[in-house]
């Protein structure tokens, strides 16, 4: 499907924390949905929404450190070890999509609603306003915005799902409640960076070729990784991929976005705090497959879907 068990995000710019103030008391109400509710639809016990408490966004970040940091083996600072939270500066300005299971059980067997996914959402004229997007760092994306400026572009990162809750049910509602988004901001083009697990880009030799030679962007969406920053893709020749073990390789999170329509960007980035190999995904909503539209645009397989 869509998802994976976790990704991180962009950055076109550099990050300015001093433009930003932290977030008030956990209980008030932080964020101006610019008219979407909170709730954005519902497939039974499961529930998607928009965060909008400070309290919220500390859920989310416990999960993506039980994800990245405690299964995934990113190596946490010093305030996320002590709180036990992936704690990021962009957190403050972005949107954050939570599944929530509404049905989950305490430790004493109560029930007890639990954020069980989460998925971080970054605005074109947000990040403009706030210093820039995340992935800076790792690609080159200032020439692609610069190419297509009046587009209106949006940055899907930190993706996660609870080891649990890892089912088709939960991925499926996740993107609808993305595609809810992406429709009510009129969004034009999707960003984001997936990632492969481990810091060796040449043990997915095979899976990063196979996306070189078979799902780069084309010229007008061409994008690079940072000059020195970097790994090639094109490791195996066209010839000699077999495309049925080349798709088998991917992360469940590369290979949905391909399925979609997606498009990768060229070079590889080995993130070291996160022990990842890190690609561009690039996302024309009007190049997405029609199948996948209509498909997560539908509200009659769910409980609740906002218009």
């Amino acid at each position: 499907m869509i998802l994976g068990t976790g990704t991180k995000a962009f950055h076109a710019g550099f990050f300015r924390p001093a433009n930003m103030a932290w977030l008030p008391h956990p209980g008030k109400k932080i964020r101006d949905l610019g008219g979407l509710p909170e709730s954005l639809g519902r497939i039974g016990s499961l529930e998607i929404r928009l965060a909008t408490r400070k309290k919220d966004i500390r859920k989310a970040q416990k999960l993506r450190f039980k994800v990245f940091f405690e299964e995934g083996g990113a190596i946490a600072d010093r305030r996320s070890a002590l709180t036990r939270r992936d704690i990021c500066p962009f957190d403050r300005i972005c949107d954050h999509l939570l599944i929530i299971d509404h049905d989950a059980k305490s430790r004493l067997g109560r029930r007890k609603p639990k954020v069980v996914g989460a998925y971080r959402l970054l605005r074109q004229e947000i990040a403009e306003a706030k210093g820039g997007f995340y992935t800076a760092s790792e690609f080159d994306i200032a020439p692609l915005l610069e190419r297509h400026k009046g587009k209106r572009f949006l940055e899907l990162g930190r993706s996660c799902v609870h080891k649990d809750w890892r089912s088709r049910k939960t991925l499926e509602l996740m993107w609808r409640g993305i595609w809810t988004y992406v429709r009510h901001h009129r969004i034009d083009v999707m960003i984001g960076c997936a990632s492969f697990p481990g810091a060796n880009a040449f043990s997915h030799a095979l899976a990063l070729s196979f996306l070189h030679h078979h799902a780069s962007v084309s010229e007008t969406w061409h994008s690079t990784a940072l000059p020195g920053r970097g790994v090639p893709m094109n490791m195996i020749g066209a010839e000699s991929i077999d495309k049925r073990r080349a798709l088998d390789a991917l992360p469940p999170l590369v290979k949905g976005y391909l399925r979609v329509g997606a498009r990768f960007g060229e070079g590889a980035v080995i993130d070291r705090q996160f022990g990842t190999t890190d690609v561009l995904v690039v996302m024309p909503v009007a190049e997405i497959d029609p199948r996948y539209v209509s498909y997560f645009s539908a509200a009659a397989p769910m409980d609740q879907v906002a218009a």
